[in-house]
């Protein structure tokens, strides 16, 4: 499996370092691609360096490098998530607008029909974010808040953390055990 994974700059960038170590931990090929305010809020939020995010992913590709492979359909990859993704990055996506590499990746998802997440972190929602989101999922894209649920009874942050994460592997379509899933009462 081939995943692009982008990190932009909205708040919540712990779930997008979560994802790629899961993703490393289970040998699954990463692309990642990460905003000039998504390194900054990664560096600010975990304390992070971009190195070290490279670290994490089998390769990285530079958000201006419009000639890098996942900047085409040719290049097959599986699927596509953003997390966080930032209302910028999101309707920059909504509208076709592919001046950088994270949202062109977004783009080639999308014309070859292929499965894209987008993890946005924010609150409250605008009419036009709403609007922006609904275009997404009419086209297809699964809009994925990363709202943590309370029936497992998290004990600490991590879980909170552990658990979206699991939940994105789910909607990545790839077997895991870092949820706590509900069995009923």
């Amino acid at each position: 499996m081939r995943i692009v994974v982008g990190i932009s700059g909205g708040s919540g960038a712990i779930y997008g370092v979560s994802l790629l170590k899961a993703l490393k931990e289970l040998n699954i090929e990463t692309h990642l691609v990460v905003s000039t305010m998504g390194e900054y809020v990664v560096n600010h939020e975990c304390g992070l360096s971009l190195d070290d995010l490279k670290q994490l992913a089998t390769y990285f590709h530079d958000n201006k490098n419009l000639a890098a492979p996942i900047s085409s359909g040719s290049f097959k990859v599986d699927k596509t998530i953003i997390v966080p993704c930032s209302m910028k990055t999101l309707a920059s996506v909504a509208n076709g607008f592919s001046d950088n590499l994270l949202t062109r990746a977004c783009d080639v998802s999308l014309k070859e029909q292929r499965k894209l997440i987008l993890v946005p972190r924010e609150t409250p929602l605008s009419q036009i974010h709403l609007e922006n989101m609904l275009k997404l999922s009419r086209m297809g894209v699964t809009i994925f808040p990363p709202a943590p649920g309370f029936y497992n009874n998290p004990e600490s942050l991590e879980d909170v953390i552990l658990n979206i994460t699991g939940r994105l592997l789910d909607m990545l379509d790839i077997e895991n055990n870092l949820i706590n899933r509900w069995n009923g009462l």
